[in-house]
């Protein structure tokens, strides 16, 4: 089975591509390795797949309709996962336009270039962030998404509903993944855990937003991505019985087109303090902390229920916190020689 994963630079594109690579699944890689963080970081993780057989790198941006387009028609690929995106929550507080470029144009040439080829299953990565104002826990896939906090969530639903469409138009097969916080080896410079690593290991203090009033659903990157493999190789179907009237339609499945939305985390969320306990834990060091107020556009917890995800795949994850977080640390000192 062919596959076509976008943002193969990426943290979960470049583990994913790899894990599909591994058990003999030939990947075309499409990414544009812009400098939203460390483009030395996207390369090194693109060199470890070039290494092995089967990978196709293709450097394009998904926002090139043409170049899209184009990639698609020469490799001809059977089942996409899309996980290209402008990622980011307080980012696109400042820079609205790279969401819009990336996370709305771009998924339209995704969606066009699947529709085009008569791609058998198109996953595509949504986030926890699309629960937004939402404070019943945990996140269920039938809640409501209506109140996004953030502008990346707004993008994120937004892709949510264009995919829904073209899976009852042209009977694209499309399931999204709300993914909760992913972290692990090879993770982004911008989320929390390598952001604290970085910062300790330089004795430098760590800001702390909420005061330290915050919980996240982490989630290890070999958990997430045996999790997405597992969703790739089960297009979904319409729901039988399904129906859009009555008292609570149920908004994670649809009746009228073969599309799936899941939520994939950890199912169990841990205080910000407690992590960063663990993460002191694992450098042999103490942190030096700010406390700070909420920043624009972020949310207290988040708080996964994936029954319907173990259902349909028989997703579990199984690396519990303190040892994924002793994995990146190992990692971190390994790839900075600190």
């Amino acid at each position: 089975m062919s596959f076509l994963v976008t943002g193969s630079a990426g943290f979960i594109g470049s583990h994913t591509a790899h894990a599909l690579l591994a058990r003999g699944d030939p990947v075309i890689g499409i990414d544009n390795l812009n400098p939203y963080y460390d483009p030395a970081l996207k390369e090194a993780r693109h060199a470890r797949l070039t290494a092995l057989d089967g990978f196709t790198a293709e450097r394009i941006d998904i926002a090139d309709r043409v170049a899209v387009t184009d990639v698609f028609r020469r490799h001809r690929p059977r089942r996409v996962i899309h996980l290209a995106a402008q990622a980011g929550v307080r980012y696109s507080v400042t820079h609205p336009q790279a969401y819009a470029d990336s996370n709305l144009l771009g998924f339209a040439n995704i969606l066009e270039a699947c529709r085009d080829a008569g791609i058998e299953h198109l996953v595509y990565a949504s986030t926890s962030s699309v629960y937004g104002a939402n404070t019943e826990m945990p996140f269920r896939e039938d809640h409501g998404v209506g109140h996004p906090m953030s502008l990346y969530a707004a993008t994120k639903r937004a892709n949510e509903v264009m995919a829904h469409a073209y899976a009852h138009l042209f009977g694209l097969p499309c399931t999204g993944l709300r993914f909760f916080t992913v972290y692990g080896p090879w993770g982004r410079p911008d989320m929390a855990l390598f952001k604290f690593t970085r910062a300790i290991l330089n004795d430098q203090a760590i800001d702390i937003y909420n005061h330290g009033d915050m919980q996240r659903d982490f989630t290890y990157i070999d958990d997430i991505v045996e999790g997405v493999v597992r969703v790739a190789d089960r297009p979904p179907t319409a729901a039988a019985g399904w129906q859009a009237g009555g008292d609570h339609p149920d908004p994670g499945v649809s009746g009228v087109a073969p599309w799936r939305i899941y939520n994939i985390g950890r199912g169990a969320p841990v205080s910000l303090m407690a992590f960063v306990r663990l993460l002191e834990d694992a450098l042999g060091r103490r942190a030096t902390t700010n406390m700070m107020p909420m920043q624009p556009g972020d949310v207290a917890a988040t708080y996964a229920d994936t029954s319907a995800l173990a259902a349909a795949v028989g997703y579990a994850p199984t690396t519990p916190i303190e040892v994924g977080i002793a994995r990146f640390v190992a990692w971190y000192r390994n790839y900075h020689h600190v």
